[in-house]
């Protein structure tokens, strides 16, 4: 910074010289003057911007960090669901693979019971078929009572044992079929609280969403609020920059200004003894009666007056770039190039201790000393020195005071 406030020390001094002309430097002091206030007001508000946008952005950490703990209790909470969710769905994928098993062997077992039941049924056809022997036909045909004994209880161990085969593969059919039925039932449940948890899942999931969201909207409203604290803190420092090239301006054209008083006070002694007719100043035209046009048309961005603290000497009126600029009156230009702060500067005296000043422009259309008329084009608009955008800087001088042009404009 303290480079570059020599550098603009160093061209205010070079470039000043040349562009004065004329006796009314204490309207170019006053101008500069005004200037400065008017950027000490700017850089108070922007720092009261400041300060808004870092209670903006502390407010909107504190939202973040409150959000980010609600989505850590909530993604706690979601992943004991999900871990939940998946024990249910194993157990349900088990108690599936069960009842299928289950349900292979009760066909199996009624495949065998079929079986069983149609084997009994071909025996007992075709014990009817070769004409059974009875217990007297086999009395009468053994050779011996062991014979007889032997050959009822075989025939009395064979239909046991087909009754028995029958019976249990009966038995385990209605087992299997008891077994089944319980896992159904199993699985029903622990498929209701499958759905029961899914749903509660997706809930959290849901809130875990719009929780972060939020945090996201935030942390973007919050990233957009530093982005301007940055480029406040840039326009702060540019307006104190630019106060201190105006200070050193002022410095300047003060000492130029004492130099200046002093030449028109002995040049106007001077006229009075030889012509014997008086001064020949008139009284300076009172506000509201200066008969002056706009310089341009278009809105006023900033107004004559206090503006953050300190007074704004002038009028900004907004038009683009390269825009004619008129003189406002007749008069003789006495600044006719840069001014730290101004830019491109323009200063026509209209005499009667009247001033007025045209900052800001891309080129300036007059020269110094230049007689100009009301209305002639004595500069375009633009944005050199220190400005924010293109518009037009008029100031109405009187007496080397900065008075609101308004008064002076129709």
């Amino acid at each position: 910074m303290a480079r570059r406030l020599l550098l603009l020390l160093a061209l205010a001094a070079a470039f000043a010289a040349p562009a004065i002309a004329g006796d009314n430097y204490g309207q170019q002091k006053a101008a500069v003057d005004a200037r400065l206030s008017t950027l000490q007001a700017k850089i108070a508000q922007q720092h009261e911007q400041e300060q808004r946008l870092n209670s903006q952005i502390s407010g909107l950490t504190t939202q973040i960090h409150g959000l980010e703990l609600r989505v850590g209790d909530v993604s706690s909470r979601l992943q004991v669901l999900q871990d939940d969710l998946a024990l249910h769905q194993r157990r349900l994928n088990k108690l599936d693979e069960l009842f299928h098993l289950q349900t292979v062997r009760f066909r199996s077992l009624e495949h065998e019971y079929r079986l069983a039941v149609q084997r009994l049924n071909l025996r007992l056809v075709n014990m009817y078929k070769q004409n059974q022997p009875t217990a007297v036909d086999i009395v009468l045909a053994a050779r011996n009572f062991d014979d007889v004994l032997n050959q009822l209880d075989y025939l009395s161990a064979v239909a046991k044992q087909d009754k028995k085969v029958a019976f249990t593969v009966a038995y385990a059919k209605r087992q299997v079929r008891s077994a089944r039925a319980q896992t159904r039932k199993v699985k029903q449940g622990v498929a209701q609280e499958t759905r029961v948890i899914s749903a509660r899942t997706q809930q959290q999931a849901i809130l875990r969403g719009e929780l972060l969201a939020n945090r996201s909207k935030l942390a973007s409203a919050r990233s957009s609020k530093s982005h301007d604290l940055v480029t406040t803190r840039k326009q702060v420092q540019d307006e104190i920059d630019e106060s201190n090239a105006l200070a050193a301006s002022s410095a300047q054209l003060a000492e130029r200004i004492r130099e200046s008083e002093q030449q028109a006070k002995t040049a106007s002694s001077a006229e009075s003894t030889s012509t014997d007719s008086g001064s020949s100043e008139q009284p300076a035209p009172a506000a509201g009666g200066g008969g002056f046009i706009w310089p341009v048309s278009g809105p006023i961005t900033s107004p004559f007056g206090m503006r953050w603290g300190t007074l704004h000497p002038g009028i900004d009126i907004g038009v683009p770039s390269m825009t004619p600029v008129h003189a406002a009156g007749s008069g003789t230009v006495i600044w006719c190039g840069w001014m730290s702060g101004y830019g491109n500067l323009v200063m026509i005296d209209h005499h009667n201790g009247l001033v007025t000043l045209y900052g800001h422009n891309t080129r300036v259309a007059v020269s110094c000393n230049q007689q100009v008329s009301q209305g002639q084009v004595v500069s375009y608009s633009g944005c050199t020195g220190f400005c924010t955008g293109p518009h037009v800087h008029f100031e109405v001088r009187l007496h080397g005071t900065a008075v609101d042009p308004l008064g002076y404009l129709p």
